[in-house]
């Protein structure tokens, strides 16, 4: 199964970000995320055995153990590799993105000794909001938008399933910051 780790703001974090994509301008080669789907992946770790999902979950439990809850707020658009070369659009955090870094650091280096590669890039907090199809955008970003807050207060082992619609999510396992895990199934 494919699966990564993430945090799933609440719902009506997720609803923003609609309102986000609405100060974009408009291309048919966008394909924007669905609210429910929004997320920040903590950790990518690809195709994984059922087997090994034991020892994900006991990692991850102690890793949360680790970590209190805390606030985050969104803070920024932006693009990779970059606004003028636009593939995938993007909404930042501000506010708590050093406490998300140092959750996707202890995530990272917990799953290492079972057998994941460790992250080679600098951890970057945020949420997805649309892929572009075919040659990159060159886009003009608003900047100085406002931050909606919400509180991180656990993290989830998710299992995405590829479509032509879309992923479709299913979490696996739920961690809660400060130590409860409750199992998914």
């Amino acid at each position: 199964m494919r699966a990564f780790v993430a945090v799933f703001p609440p719902p009506e974090v997720r609803r923003e970000t609609l309102a986000w994509v609405r100060r974009l301008p408009s291309d048919d080669r966008v394909r924007w995320t669905r609210p429910e789907n929004v997320h920040l992946t903590l950790k990518f770790l690809g195709d994984i055995r059922a087997e090994a999902l034991d020892d994900i979950r006991a990692a991850l439990g102690e890793v949360c153990a680790e970590h209190a809850p805390f606030d985050a707020a969104l803070a920024e658009l932006g693009a990779f590799p970059s606004a003028r070369r636009a593939k995938i659009l993007w909404i930042g955090v501000g506010a708590g993105s050093d406490r998300l870094r140092s959750l996707a650091a202890d995530v990272d280096d917990a799953l290492a000794p079972l057998g994941f590669e460790r992250e080679k890039r600098p951890y970057i907090p945020h949420l997805t909001i649309g892929r572009v199809r075919g040659r990159p955008l060159n886009l003009d970003l608003p900047s100085g938008v406002e931050g909606t807050e919400f509180r991180v207060r656990r993290i989830e082992l998710t299992e995405s399933t590829l479509a032509a619609e879309g992923a479709t999510y299913r979490t696996i396992g739920d961690f809660a910051l400060g130590g409860k895990r409750r199992m998914g199934g």
